[in-house]
């Protein structure tokens, strides 16, 4: 998993790197167990210092983009610590990437369960052309 970390009006110190690859390369073993080249995942994350002037004190933003191929997932998260906005962010990643792996395994589940119906039809009906009406449910 490669990790762009980018600072917008923060300065970017080694432990707070540190904390950040500690945090988001640890969402690297959730995508390990998928069918997807580790490599090829793209995090990127923007931390940032929103306003100098907010009444409450500062208030950090917590930014990461993970690039699958073919999808994208997004986390935002603002509080008044950068490292809890990291922590928040990367629990919502972790639960995003399970909901990603539990629809392709439901889609590829659902595509067995259509090919072992249509195995059950008769030689006959598939010379008579009558496999037409069977029927096919999509879901979602």
């Amino acid at each position: 998993m490669n990790i762009i970390i980018k600072g917008t009006n923060l300065e970017l110190h080694n432990d707070l790197k540190e904390y950040v690859n500690e945090k988001i390369g640890g969402l690297k073993k959730f995508v390990e167990n998928e069918n997807i080249d580790s490599n090829s995942v793209m995090a990127r994350v923007e931390l940032a210092k929103t306003t100098r002037h907010h009444q409450q004190g500062d208030i950090y933003k917590a930014e990461v983009n993970l690039q699958f191929p073919g999808k994208m997932i997004r986390s935002v998260d603002e509080s008044d610590d950068i490292y809890k906005s990291i922590d928040k962010v990367k629990d919502e990643l972790r639960e995003m990437i399970n909901s990603y792996k539990d629809e392709k395994t439901t889609k590829i589940r659902r595509g067995a369960r259509m090919i072992k119906k249509l195995k059950g039809i008769s030689p006959l009906a598939w010379a008579k052309g009558e496999f037409r009406k069977f029927k096919i449910r999509k879901g979602k």
